[in-house]
């Protein structure tokens, strides 16, 4: 392969992934690009709708003073959940990114948490409490899962957005469908749902309720587990993207603004997010990151023996030190030193 067609596939590749990863701004990337004051003024609505501040207020601890996300450097928790209706228990965030934003190098560094994280969930207990990281937004909120993010990270969240999938299928619906490459066949039923799909290999044509069991499986032998799992969200939410890019009818807007409203929670305003879109463009590098881990089984709290990733001491260090040279912050040694 010759060396413009390697670059413009690595070009492809680092778009794609920009427009996963910025999800929450969807209909910004249409409404901006537009122009069109109806669709512009709906943004606004839908913008304020999914609107939740944290009630730490608008500024980490970890900050001096707040940043602005037109002229700063700044970090963004990205999560994903699984949590339906009905289901027992708080709502555990199975997607976790933190998506860190160097605006001098016009660069984005996105590290991946493993849900099953063995970490201190912080402000749970009086006391130091451990548990699977993915459980601190079910035991406290967003606010819990932000402090317990900024404790493994020791880097501030500046802000975060939570998109909930099953809120995909009334998305997906407003879209007439979407088309993924699926890659292997397999068959889903869902009892609570009342779902009874068989999915074959290659594009395949999916309305909402046929995406989201596509997301959801993971008990097939070549479903790839839970890593699997995170796959093909990835691919649900480029679809979502892609086809949504490819609407010309206006009157399709109305549902669409409806659906991501109604699922989808943020702290980002309506400026933040046309802040977010014009940054987009300027992207010269996206760099992913991952905090590593070790499983293995060990007790919780009522003895029962649980599955737990343990993160790499070692990897774990250098990973802050890589995070707080990209937002510009102290080293941790320079931190100390400055506090004391």
């Amino acid at each position: 392969m010759d060396d413009t067609r390697k670059y413009r596939r690595k070009q492809k590749k680092r778009r794609l992934l920009l427009k996963t990863i910025l999800a929450t701004a969807l209909i910004a990337i249409l409404a901006v690009g537009t122009g069109a004051w109806y669709i512009v003024n709906q943004l606004n609505d839908t913008a304020s709708s999914a609107y939740q501040g944290l009630n730490r207020g608008e500024m980490s601890e970890l900050r001096v003073e707040p940043v602005d996300i037109g002229k700063d450097n700044f970090s963004m928790l990205i999560l994903g959940s699984d949590f339906r209706e009905g289901d027992s228990g708080g709502e555990r965030t199975d997607t976790m990114l933190v998506a860190t934003f160097n605006k001098g190098d016009r660069s984005i560094k996105l590290t991946s948490i493993p849900r099953d994280t063995y970490t201190e969930i912080i402000g749970y207990t009086e006391g130091p409490f451990y548990d699977k990281i993915n459980h601190a937004n079910a035991f406290g909120g967003i606010d819990m899962a932000i402090d317990t993010v900024e404790n493994l990270l020791d880097i501030p969240i500046d802000h975060y957005a939570l998109a909930r999938f099953d809120g995909l299928v009334d998305i997906i619906d407003a879209l007439e469908g979407i088309d993924i490459d699926v890659t292997y066949e397999f068959d889903f039923k869902e009892k609570s749902r009342n779902v009874d799909f068989t999915f074959t290999k290659g594009p395949t044509h999916m309305d909402g309720e046929k995406a989201l069991a596509y997301a959801r499986e993971r008990k097939s032998a070549e479903s790839g587990g839970d890593k699997g799992r995170g796959i093909r969200q990835q691919q649900v939410i480029e679809a979502i993207i892609d086809r949504a890019a490819s609407l010309s009818s206006i009157t399709r807007f109305n549902d669409l603004f409806d659906a991501v409203g109604n699922n989808l929670q943020m702290d980002l305003t309506f400026g933040n997010i046309v802040s977010l879109h014009g940054y987009a463009s300027s992207i010269d590098t996206i760099e992913t990151l991952q905090v590593h881990t070790n499983g293995q089984m060990r007790p919780d709290i009522y003895g029962n023996n649980i599955w737990y990733e343990d993160a790499v001491e070692e990897d774990l260090y250098a990973l802050q030190q890589t995070l707080r040279e990209h937002l510009e912050l102290p080293s941790d040694t320079e931190n100390e030193l400055y506090t004391q």
